[in-house]
C-alpha cells in the first residue's frame, strides 16, 4: 500500500502531464511493450488455458475505485446455514495467459509491478490481459483462482479451499456507493455482509494486535481552473474491503506453512519485523505535542483505532506512523529456497501473510497463487515456480523500491508545480519529523494546501519542535529539480 495516493480529475492540467511526461523519462519507466510481448498478449488473450470447473453461477462483485479496470479481485459473502460465513474471493488467473519462459514472462520480470502515476498507469502486463481478458470485468467468463474460505460466528477461519474455476463478475462496484448502501440498508445480502464479516475481522485485528492505517489521500482537485491538493479520508468500506484481501494472505500464508496436505512447506511470505523500542517512543513525543491521546499502558495498535483521519492533527499523526512500517519484505522457503524461517510474521497483520491478490499488479501474487493452487490439492509447485523462488525477493524489492521512487518523485513534482507562484507565503504546521543528527531539518505537515514537505532551518536556529505547529515560510518550490523547502517563518 503506497504511503500517499495521488489523483488528477479529468479537468485540463495540461502542463501537469507534461511534467508528468518528463518524470517518467527522468526515472526511466518503461514507455511501451516489445512486439513480442504484445504479440504473445493478444494470442494469449484468444486463446487461454482454462479450467474445467465452472463457478460461472456464482453472483460474484468488484469493490474498486471508479474507473478501475484491472480487475483483480471477485467476491461473493453468504451466511452459512449451520452458523458462520462463506466467502468466495476470485483471483485473476495471469497463470493461465503468461507462459513461463516466454516473451510476457520475461517483461514481468522486468517489470516487476504496476507504476501509477497521477495521470496514467505503466502496468506490469499489457492492457490486452491486464485491462481485458485477464481483468474480472463484470458479465465475462474468466479464469481465476477462486478461493473458499469458511468462517464461524466470530468470523475466523475453519476451512480453506482454493482451486481453478471459471467465473462471471455480476457488478462491478465502487468504495462510495459500497458505503452508501450498506448505511442507507439498500445493499443486497452479499453486499451487506461486507460490513458485517469485516468488522468481524476488525475486531479480529485488534485482539491479535494487529493494525490497518487509515493514512489520508492526497488528492489533486481543481477549482476555478486552479489546482490545490487536498485529504480524502478513507471510507470504512475501504477497510471492510481490505480485510477480506488480508483474510485470503493470511488463510495463503497458513497453507504455505503447512496448513495444507503438501509434503513439504514452500512459499514467498511478505514479512515485516517489529518497531523498534526507539522509534514507538518517538511516535509518543509526537503524539503528546499533537494532543492525540495515548494513556499509558495502552498499545500502539489501539491509539490508532481511535484517531479520525479527518481531523487534521490526527492525520498528520497517522502520516507519521507509516514510518514503523518501513522495512517490509519477502522471505522464501522450500526446495532451492532454504529452510522455514525462524520469522515469518507480518507485524502490522499480527500474523503470517503474503501477497497473493493482486497478480495483474504484482508479479510475486502468480507465485503466490500456485504455491497455494499446490498445496491445497496434495501435490508439488510447478517447477518454474521453484526455481523462480531464491530470486523473487531480490526482484520484488527492487520493484518496490522503484515504485517507491515513482511515488515520491509524482508527490514532489505535483508539490512543486502546484506551490510555484507562492513562494515567500508564510503557513501553519505541524513538525511531524525532525532529522537525527540534524535537529533544524525535518518534514512537516501541512493542512492547507495538503502538502507534505520538508524544512530546514538556517544555521544556528533553535531545533524544530517536533509535534508542535510552527509557521513555516515557503523558500522554494522548483518543478525543474521537483523540490519544495520550507523553513521557519
Amino acid at each position: 500500500m503506497p504511503r500517499r495516493l495521488l489523483h488528477v480529475p479529468a479537468a485540463d492540467g495540461t502542463a501537469l502531464r507534461t511534467a508528468l511526461a518528463a518524470l517518467r523519462t527522468t526515472l526511466e519507466v518503461p514507455e511501451g511493450f516489445p512486439p513480442a510481448v504484445l504479440a504473445e498478449a493478444r494470442a494469449a488473450a484468444a486463446a487461454p488455458r482454462l479450467p474445467e470447473t465452472d463457478a460461472t453461477d456464482l453472483p460474484l462483485f468488484t469493490v474498486d475505485p471508479p474507473g478501475s479496470v484491472d480487475l483483480d479481485q471477485a467476491m461473493h459473502l453468504e451466511r452459512r446455514p449451520g452458523g458462520g460465513y462463506r466467502v468466495h474471493y476470485a483471483i485473476a488467473d495471469v497463470a493461465a495467459f503468461v507462459t513461463p519462459g516466454g516473451a510476457l514472462d520475461t517483461e514481468a520480470h522486468r517489470r516487476v509491478t504496476t507504476l501509477y502515476f497521477p495521470d496514467e498507469r505503466v502496468p506490469l502486463h499489457p492492457v490486452e490481459l491486464s485491462e481485458g481478458a485477464a481483468s474480472l470485468l463484470p458479465d465475462q467468463v474468466r479464469p481465476a483462482l477462486l478461493w473458499r474460505l469458511d468462517l464461524d460466528a466470530d468470523g475466523a477461519t475453519t476451512a480453506t479451499d482454493v482451486r481453478r474455476a471459471l467465473v462471471r463478475s455480476r457488478a462491478r462496484l465502487d468504495y462510495a456507493g459500497v458505503q452508501h448502501a450498506i448505511d442507507a440498508g439498500t445493499a443486497e445480502e452479499p453486499v451487506a455482509l461486507l460490513k458485517e464479516i469485516g468488522g468481524l475481522r476488525e475486531a479480529m485485528e485488534v485482539a491479535r494486535g494487529g493494525i490497518s492505517l487509515n493514512v489520508p489521500e492526497q488528492e489533486i482537485a481543481g477549482h476555478g481552473g486552479d489546482y490545490v491538493l487536498e485529504y480524502r479520508a478513507p471510507l470504512p468500506a475501504d477497510g471492510w474491503n481490505a480485510q477480506i484481501s488480508l483474510l485470503t494472505g493470511m488463510a495463503a500464508a497458513d497453507l504455505m506453512l503447512g496448513g495444507g496436505n503438501g509434503p513439504a512447506a514452500v512459499g514467498v511470505l511478505r514479512t515485516l519485523p517489529t518497531a523498534p523500542d526507539g522509534s514507538v517512543a518517538r511516535l509518543r513525543r509526537v503524539a503528546r505535542a499533537l494532543g492525540v491521546d495515548w494513556p499509558d499502558g495502552t498499545s500502539y495498535a489501539t491509539v490508532i483505532r481511535s484517531l479520525d483521519p479527518r481531523r487534521t492533527h490526527h492525520a498528520a499523526f497517522l502520516q507519521e506512523c507509516t514510518t514503523l512500517l518501513r522495512g517490509a519484505g519477502y522471505t522464501v522457503f522450500g526446495p532451492g529456497a532454504g529452510p522455514l524461517p525462524e520469522h515469518t510474521t507480518h507485524a502490522a497483520v499480527a500474523a503470517p501473510y503474503t501477497h497473493c491478490t493482486a497478480p495483474l499488479r504484482r508479479l510475486v501474487d502468480r507465485y503466490a497463487g500456485e504455491i497455494c493452487l499446490a498445496v491445497a490439492a496434495g501435490t508439488e509447485p510447478p517447477g518454474w515456480v521453484l526455481e523462480a523462488l531464491p530470486t523473487l525477493p531480490k526482484e520484488m524489492n527492487e520493484g518496490t523500491q522503484r515504485a517507491n521512487r515513482v511515488e515520491r518523485g509524482c508527490v514532489d513534482l505535483i508539490e512543486s508545480v502546484l506551490l510555484e507562484d507562492r513562494v515567500g507565503e508564510v503557513f501553519d504546521a505541524y513538525v511531524v519529523d525532525v532529522k537525527e543528527g540534524d535537529p533544524g531539518s525535518g518534514t512537516i505537515h501541512l493542512d492547507d494546501p495538503a502538502v507534505v514537505a520538508r524544512i530546514a532551518s538556517a544555521p544556528g536556529a533553535p531545533p524544530l519542535p517536533l509535534g508542535r505547529r510552527l509557521r513555516v515560510r515557503l523558500t522554494a518550490a522548483d518543478p525543474g529539480t521537483a523540490q519544495v523547502l520550507f523553513a521557519p517563518a
